[in-house]
């Protein structure tokens, strides 16, 4: 097992918050070998619903394995356009 520290942003909150799962700097014990992708199905989300995952404040893949000590944020679509670029989330075109 491993423990992460998890949240979620915009939207993401209310569903979370119907389902009583804590969503700011919570601390999740999680199976071994896990992704985020499995967290997301796990909490009722669509692949869809979560534009970006953040592990320990960069973007990176929805199946990138977890580790103890992780720090893990889901971002939902919609983040304005010069924030997408700053966050890691759009490339900038031509690059």
């Amino acid at each position: 097992m491993i423990k992460i520290t998890f949240n979620a942003f915009s939207f993401l909150r209310e569903h979370l918050k119907d389902q009583n799962i804590a969503y700011v700097n919570s601390i999740m014990e999680l199976p071994d070998d896990y992704t985020p992708r499995k967290l997301i199905k796990k909490l009722g989300f669509s692949d869809r619903e979560v534009e970006a995952v953040f592990i320990n404040r960069k973007v990176q893949p929805k199946d990138t394995i977890l580790h103890d000590g992780d720090r893990l944020a889901l971002l939902p679509p919609g983040t304005p356009g010069s924030y997408r670029l700053i966050l890691g989330i759009k490339e900038v075109e031509g690059n």
